[in-house]
């Protein structure tokens, strides 16, 4: 007689969105109502929102896509692909295809010690992501310094032909 033993499996959801600005909206509604239905503090959801928003604003700005959008590929079976029409894959979810567009992954997940990682994966950019010092005037340049002050950790994670950018925060 074989026993199994059941484990339970934290929770996590991936995202390949558009490489574009309107993405970032996408990806913070839908980490805001997973977290939420997870029962997750407002306080820590709203943090998780934030640093997504700098993580995808700044691949959106600086990166390149990691390919065609419906190119990539999903290795989670509850993944959900936004923007482009891709019979193969469950979840989708577009207004207007948009097969050649470039994707980005977005993705998060909860971990059993209570704490909650953040990932954007792209094609990379000419430089590595790293905090800028922008000065008192400058319009921009503070985001991954705020990711580092909310975030309990966070770095980059280079692969063949992408680069993740991750963040760490306890959920708890």
């Amino acid at each position: 007689m074989a026993l199994m033993v059941a484990h339970e499996v934290p929770a996590s959801s991936t995202l390949a969105v558009p490489h574009k600005p309107a993405s970032v909206g996408v990806a913070r509604r839908r980490l805001r109502s997973d977290l939420g239905d997870r029962e997750i503090p407002d306080t820590v959801i709203d943090d998780a929102v934030l640093i997504l928003s700098e993580l995808l604003s700044n691949s959106c700005r600086y990166a390149r896509p990691l390919g065609r959008l419906r190119d990539l590929d999903l290795e989670q079976p509850d993944a959900l692909l936004v923007g482009a029409h891709s019979p193969t894959r469950r979840g989708v979810a577009c207004a207007e295809p948009e097969p050649e567009s470039g994707g980005v992954l977005v993705s998060w997940r909860m971990h059993r010690d209570g704490s909650l990682t953040l990932e954007v994966t792209d094609g990379g950019a000419v430089t590595r992501p790293a905090p800028a010092r922008p000065s008192l005037t400058s319009r921009g340049g503070r985001g991954l310094s705020i990711v580092g002050e909310l975030a309990s950790d966070w770095g980059v994670r280079d692969a063949p032909g992408q680069v993740t950018v991750w963040a760490a925060l306890r959920a708890s």
